[in-house]
């Protein structure tokens, strides 16, 4: 057997493995680590940075295992689907992973719908600064969702590897934040 197919099983089997993704560092009320990283949506590339689009409104950052696989293909459908509500919130919405920028390109396209962007997290830096790596493959992300308020704290964690739940729940959180914010 050739080791990238070793490695591949490996990673198969982390994500059969629930029980061992990590449990979220960063708690509502942390401060959100700002980062840049290359982005893509619509099969074409650009530089996200947290702090840019933080002026402009809450982020939501779900960080996903691995693009073009089942329950990650599922997740970002998911959020496709959302991205009128969460813009309709004045949200942006950004998938992380650590694949490269090419295979995100594809994603964006395919699975995001265009909707979205995705961000290649480059030697998983901002996964580990997100508490967001697997513990079993830390190179490879979690499926924990943050919403990011515009002052750059974490408002809600939701933490599953079912792809089912991340999109209810960052929409709750998000419209309990803007009812929580628009009070005097």
């Amino acid at each position: 057997m050739r080791r990238f197919d070793i490695s591949r099983r490996l990673a198969v089997a982390a994500l059969l493995l629930v029980g061992a993704s990590a449990q979220a560092a960063l708690q509502v009320g942390a401060r959100a680590p700002d980062f840049r990283a290359e982005a893509a949506l619509g099969g074409q590339g650009f530089a996200f940075h947290l702090g840019t689009a933080l002026k402009e409104g809450p982020v939501v950052l779900y960080f996903y295992p691995k693009a073009f696989t089942s329950g990650c293909t599922i997740e970002a459908k998911r959020f496709a689907d959302a991205t009128p509500q969460f813009k309709q919130l004045g949200a942006t919405v950004i998938g992380m992973s650590n694949d490269d920028i090419a295979t995100l390109k594809k994603f964006s396209v395919e699975a995001c719908r265009s909707q979205f962007a995705v961000a290649a997290d480059a030697g998983a830096k901002v996964m580990k600064d997100y508490d967001a790596a697997l513990r079993i493959v830390p190179g490879m992300a979690d499926r924990i969702s943050y919403l990011i308020t515009p002052d750059g704290r974490i408002a809600a964690v939701h933490e599953s590897m079912n792809p089912d739940g991340h999109v209810d729940a960052m929409l709750q959180a998000l419209q309990r934040w803007k009812s929580g914010a628009a009070k005097p």
